[in-house]
């Protein structure tokens, strides 16, 4: 909240005509319609793990809106989903899913491993957008869009974490067998957001999953390269 509050403070003291702020999909209700509209926004209780997070970028679409209401500033809002690509936190302790995966099913790849275990059954959903999807979509909608909502930003589309699996597997090299801890929690069914008011604004995702998971393969296997050879 301080970052967002000085950086919105500080643009409208500059007199800064266009803003875009962005937020995350776990602004929405843990348990919203699938997929989620941004008419659900406060229409329920939220994730108890991400709460704080979530009502700190709940506080900033407010303050775009105050800003819009008092000083007619055309200031907008968007809402990613699930993003993945080169230069993500590829931390084994600390990262996404998708990443995550990637160090996972490579390392084994790598190493020989003959099986690769992962947290829960496989069957949630989530939807992933690549990175440069997501910088083309908030440069779209800073030259065509002007109101007051927050606009999802995704892809419309979603899979399961085994789907994911599977397809990291296949881009890696890994060929040996995938099990499944059942004993540790799936997280959250499903989140898939509703993008029909960003197509609207005559924009959709153009990175295809497979491609974006061989791209951001590639960048960790180069930037892991580099590291080693320091």
């Amino acid at each position: 909240m301080q970052i967002q509050l000085n950086v919105m403070d500080a643009a409208l003291q500059a007199g800064v005509e266009r803003l875009l702020f962005l937020g995350s999909s776990c602004i929405y209700p843990k348990f919203a319609p699938q997929p989620i509209p941004e008419d659900a926004l406060l229409t329920g209780h939220l994730e108890e793990t991400n709460d704080a997070y979530a009502i700190a970028k709940i506080a900033g679409i407010m303050q775009v809106q105050a800003v819009r209401r008092e000083y007619g500033l055309p200031w907008i809002s968007a809402m990613p989903t699930n993003l993945y690509g080169p230069g993500d936190n590829f931390s084994p302790t600390g990262s996404h899913v998708l990443p995550a995966l990637i160090r996972r099913y490579d390392e084994a790849a790598a190493g020989g491993a003959s099986v690769v275990t992962n947290w829960g059954t496989g069957t949630p959903r989530r939807e992933f957008l690549h990175v440069d999807d997501m910088a083309d979509a908030c440069l779209h909608l800073l030259e065509n869009y002007d109101g007051p909502q927050q606009v999802n930003v995704g892809t419309g589309t979603d899979v399961t974490i085994r789907e994911i699996a599977e397809t990291i597997a296949k881009v890696v090299g890994f060929e040996g067998e995938t099990e499944w801890d059942t004993s540790k929690p799936d997280g959250t069914p499903q989140k898939l957001l509703d993008v029909s008011k960003l197509a609207a604004a005559g924009w959709t995702a153009r990175i295809g999953l497979e491609d974006g998971i061989r791209s951001t393969v590639d960048w960790y296997r180069a930037q892991h390269g580099a590291l080693r050879e320091k």
